[in-house]
């Protein structure tokens, strides 16, 4: 029985409908929650595949939270070991600094619902397949990630050109959240530091119409969300194939 490993930051970003996806496919889940066990050991040699997820804090932030640093090794040992890797949001930040790209601010945030356009690499990519030209998709976030060298581009907004990217042929990193549901949704929503986020960040839309676009579009992401991830999971077990990558330090 395949063996995930999921990084968890903190307790308000979940797998979210990622975690029934898994759990039906019978594969068995090892969580790393860091918000409990910020000193964790991270020996990633047991599992098929490793899914890291989003949370408040950004790679800038790992002078003075060493578990971002140790995630980051985690992460190249996965790759090397030629191991499927998904990262969401700060996930597919992380990875994309493991792979030398900058990761910064981008000009504006980006919280409640965008649409999104695949490019000509995601319209052909065998993950991201399913998802439909110009779907609006939910976005939190006020980061983005450069596309690695070597990597596809697969998907960008207007507001954030960067969204998603592929690294050879079973690493993936979405800064958008496709594991969102009506519930988890509200549940951002109504948390104090996200609710602050928002209202900081000078954008038009507030938590009400966030929650009138959810109803709309929920549904219709759901379906195709459902579809990319388990298109992700099928990696998992297949045979390994290994990656050089760049010597790095993250202390």
């Amino acid at each position: 029985m395949p063996r995930l490993l999921v990084f968890q930051h903190v307790a308000a970003e979940p797998l979210g409908t990622l975690d029934p996806l898994i759990r039906r496919r019978g594969h068995r889940i090892r969580f790393k929650n860091f918000d409990r066990h910020p000193d964790a050991q991270l020996n990633v040699d047991r599992y098929r595949g490793l899914i890291v997820l989003g949370g408040p804090m950004n790679v800038e932030d790992h002078p003075q939270r060493p578990h971002l640093a140790n995630e980051m090794r985690a992460i190249e040992r996965m790759l090397e070991q030629g191991k499927p890797v998904l990262g969401i949001c700060l996930g597919a930040q992380l990875l994309a600094h493991v792979l030398g790209a900058p990761v910064s601010r981008n000009d504006v945030p980006e919280i409640g619902w965008y649409p999104l356009q695949k490019t000509d690499g995601g319209l052909s990519d065998p993950v991201l397949a399913p998802l439909q030209g110009d779907t609006p998709v939910f976005q939190w976030h006020g980061c983005r990630f450069d596309i690695p060298k070597d990597a596809v581009h697969l998907a960008r907004s207007p507001q954030c050109e960067q969204q998603a990217f592929r690294y050879g042929d079973n690493a993936y990193g979405f800064q958008f959240h496709l594991e969102m549901d009506e519930q988890l949704v509200e549940r951002w929503l109504a948390n104090p530091v996200y609710r602050d986020e928002l209202a900081a960040s000078g954008l038009a839309h507030d938590a009400d119409a966030i929650r009138t676009q959810t109803k709309r579009h929920i549904a219709a992401m759901q379906q195709q969300a459902d579809a990319v991830f388990n298109n992700f999971l099928d990696l998992v077990g297949r045979p390994q194939r290994r990656y050089t990558l760049p010597s790095r330090e993250w202390a």
